[in-house]
Formats: structure tokens, sequence, C-alpha cells
């Protein structure tokens, strides 16, 4: 629409100009400054329509033309008929020019435009008569298109904004919903493996023989290790951790990260081989640590003794699981 109406008005204004009341002294001069309008408007407003910003060698030729029209039309008519509406034509279609120019994103260009305009038209007819015959509106309109423009390319900015704002609110929302998932799977399979125990030791009121007790405290640990670390678990992982704690080893599994950015293939990789490190080790106490690492996922650390004996100090364990495989 708005590249009609440029054509329209455009076309409107070379319309006056050929209208002549007077025949021009020149006639030559008049349809070449007609011409030269006409193809620098058209080029102006559909010419490379692509990008929105105006080509600078289109720039550069609007304003060589700004200056050269006003002084074909004046030299091409006699001095008594400079005033008259067919040859003031050019004060209202430069500053169509002017306004092109500035709502294609040449701001700077569409005011010197503007000014070369207003030196032209003052120089040729006086300050007050090019002032009277359209000048003001030609002002007019540029300054109404930039506000337009400045005011079209904020909202513009605030719908984008806008636009990234509501897309990482969906993002943050599908995430949140997906570890909800997650921890509901993780409590529903603790509170399966737990939850036999649990009702035992409330029906027994805590009056338990030491198999229960012990069946309580491997259940305990296997709740720990759904919540820490559930990223490190598979069939095997449980199974060896929970051997180890029944031949009297205390573990203790962390995951804080180790994981992200690791395809699910290698995945399961570095779990086969944790449940193998777990299976073969025989040692008092086993750390399992997944950590943020650029180089290691996963690592296992065996120490002697448990917490509460005095040598946990010495590491008889000590295996890191890289991120990569020896084949990546």
């Amino acid at each position: 629409m708005a590249t009609s109406l440029a054509v329209g008005f455009a076309l409107y204004f070379v319309a006056r100009a050929v209208w002549w009341i007077e025949q021009p002294t020149v006639p030559l001069l008049m349809v070449l400054a007609i011409a030269v309008y006409l193809v620098v408007v058209n080029v102006a407003i559909l010419g490379d329509s692509s990008s929105v910003r105006m080509p600078l060698w289109t720039a550069v030729l609007a304003v060589v033309s700004t200056a050269l029209i006003p002084s074909l039309v004046t030299l091409s008519l006699d001095p008594a008929d400079r005033t008259a509406p067919f040859a003031t034509w050019y004060i209202g279609a430069l500053g169509l020019l002017a306004v092109v120019c500035v709502v294609r994103r040449r701001s700077v260009v569409g005011w010197l435009t503007l000014g070369i305009l207003i030196v032209s038209a003052s120089a040729y007819l006086g300050v007050g008569v090019a002032l009277s015959l359209g000048l003001v509106g030609s002002i007019m309109w540029v300054a109404v298109a930039r506000l337009l423009v400045m005011f079209w390319d904020r909202a513009v900015r605030d719908t984008e904004r806008l636009a990234e704002i509501q897309q990482a609110v969906s993002a943050w929302h599908a995430t949140q919903r997906v570890r909800q998932r997650e921890r509901r799977l993780r409590t529903q399979f603790a509170l399966a493996v737990a939850g036999p125990v649990l009702s035992r030791v409330v029906a027994a009121r805590g009056d338990l023989t030491d198999q229960e007790r012990f069946d309580a405290r491997l259940a305990e640990g296997r709740l720990r290790d759904e919540l820490r670390g559930a990223d490190l678990l598979n069939d095997a992982v449980r199974n060896a951790i929970e051997a180890a704690r029944r031949r009297g080893s205390v573990v203790t599994v962390f995951d804080e990260g180790g994981f992200d950015e690791i395809d699910e293939e290698r995945r399961r990789e570095i779990r086969d081989e944790l449940a193998v490190v777990l299976e073969r080790a025989h040692t008092g106490r086993l750390i399992i640590r997944s950590a943020r690492d650029p180089r290691v996922a996963v690592t296992v650390v065996g120490r002697a003794g448990s917490r509460s004996s005095g040598d946990d100090d010495a590491v008889d364990l000590w295996h890191e699981i890289p991120r990569r495989g020896t084949g990546s």
C-alpha cells in the first residue's frame, strides 16, 4: 500500500508538470527534468525490493537529481511563469523523493535532499513564495515520515524482543514439564523400591530384626541414589551398588551435571563401564561423582575405610571415565 501511494503521488506531480498553461521557453529542459524525476523516483521506490534499506548508489542518485531538477525547471521557463502550478511541481515531487529516502532507511540522505530543495526553491522563488507554494508541506512530510519510521522500527524491535521472550518462556515451561515428569518417575521408582520396607517399619513401629534394619538401610541408599544421581544409574549399576553395600561398603552417588551434552549412546557406554568398575571394587567406601568437566564424565574413588575409621585418606581406587569414548 505504501509503495502504491508513493507511485501514485509521483505520477500526480508528473501530471502537474506536463499540464502546461504556458509553453516553456526551453521545453527540452522541462521534459528532461520530468524524465530524470520519473527514473529516479521509480528506482528509489521500486529498486532492490529485497531490502528495506535503499542502496547507496540510489541515494546518491536522489541527491544529484534533487540538485539538478530545480535548475532545469527554472531555466526552461520565463521568469513570469516560475510561480505557476505546473512550474512548482518539483517542490512537492522532490519532497516526496525525500520521504521515500527516509522510509527506505536513508534518513541522512532524505534530510540532505530536503535541504537542497529548500535552498534551491528559496533561491529561485524567494523564501516566502517557496513556503507558500508547498515547501512547508514537503518539510512536514519528511518530519512525519521520520517520526513514523522511528516508531515503526521501535515497534518491530519490541515485537522481536517479545517473541524471543515468549520462545524462552515456552522453552522454560517445556523444560519444567520434562523435569516434573522425570521427578515423578524417579519418585514412583523410589517408592516402589523403598515402599515395602517403609511400610514394614511403620507396621512394626521401629521394632525390626537385624536383617530388616539392613534391608531398610539398603532401601534408604537406593532412595538417595535415585534422587542424587538418577542419570548415572541403570539396572547393572543399581545391582553393582547394592552388591557393594551388601559386602559392607559405603556407597555415595553425586550427579552434578557430568552427563550434560553427552549423547545417549555414550551415556549407555559410561553406565556399563561404571557397573564393571563397581563390580570389581572391594573397598570400604566408594564415591561416585559426575561433575561438569571438559574431559571426565564420571570419577570413582575408593577409600580403604569407612568414614568413621581413621584411614579415609588411604585411596585404593581411582577410576575416571572420559566424556568421549576411544573411538570418538
